[in-house]
């Protein structure tokens, strides 16, 4: 009898491990689906994939075509007292790059991002990108280097590149170049699973 009851309780269990959360994504055009539909972006499809074994769960995209890092840092503070996230997930620097901004400064404003979230209680996902050859060999490796700078320094879950996989193939992307077409969206979602899998985990 307390076999059948011990299977029965199996049997209710969720099939998920995944534990409810909120996630908040901050991020610019590449989380934003610039030039997509909007349920064609890798934060929609994300949100689909956690609803499938999460029910609880909340995806929040909060990114904005053109954000820089000084421009989600100027947002966070109102966005995590709105929303309250348990899990950010932080998509800028690409355009403090592309614009060839100062990277102390794109350091600091990622830095102030991460720790107010983290004085909020929220874990955090860094997702890391890369920039162009034609911006030199120093600039892109210091740009590289902040996001591995931040992630030892604060002790942070990251992604070394949203678009791994995904840079060398030209019809990944739009005619711009830049952004990824909406049949690439999920492997930028592929990316970055399973390191937000493992904070929902855990």
């Amino acid at each position: 009898m307390r076999k059948i009851l011990l299977l029965i309780l199996l049997l209710c269990l969720p099939l998920s491990s995944l534990a409810a959360a909120t996630v908040l994504v901050l991020g610019d055009s590449l989380s934003a689906a610039y030039g997509l539909e909007q349920n064609q972006g890798w934060v929609s499809l994300l949100e689909r994939r956690l609803h499938a074994q999460c029910s609880d769960c909340r995806v929040i995209n909060a990114s904005i075509s053109g954000e820089t890092s000084a421009g989600g840092r100027s947002r966070i503070a109102a966005l995590l007292s709105r929303h309250h996230p348990d899990i950010l997930i932080v998509e800028l620097g690409a355009n403090d790059g592309l614009r060839g901004l100062p990277l102390k400064e794109m350091y600091s404003n990622l830095d102030a991002i991460i720790g107010t979230a983290q004085h909020h209680a929220a874990k955090v996902l860094l997702l890391g990108m890369r920039l162009p050859p034609n911006y030199g060999s120093i600039y892109i490796r210091d740009f590289q280097n902040v996001y591995q700078r931040l992630s030892d320094k604060l002790h942070i879950t990251w992604v070394p590149f949203l678009l791994a996989g995904l840079a060398k193939e030209r019809n990944h992307f739009q005619a711009d170049g830049l952004h990824p077409v909406a049949a690439a969206q999920s492997i930028m979602l592929d990316n970055v699973w399973p390191a937000l899998e493992g904070l929902l985990k855990n």
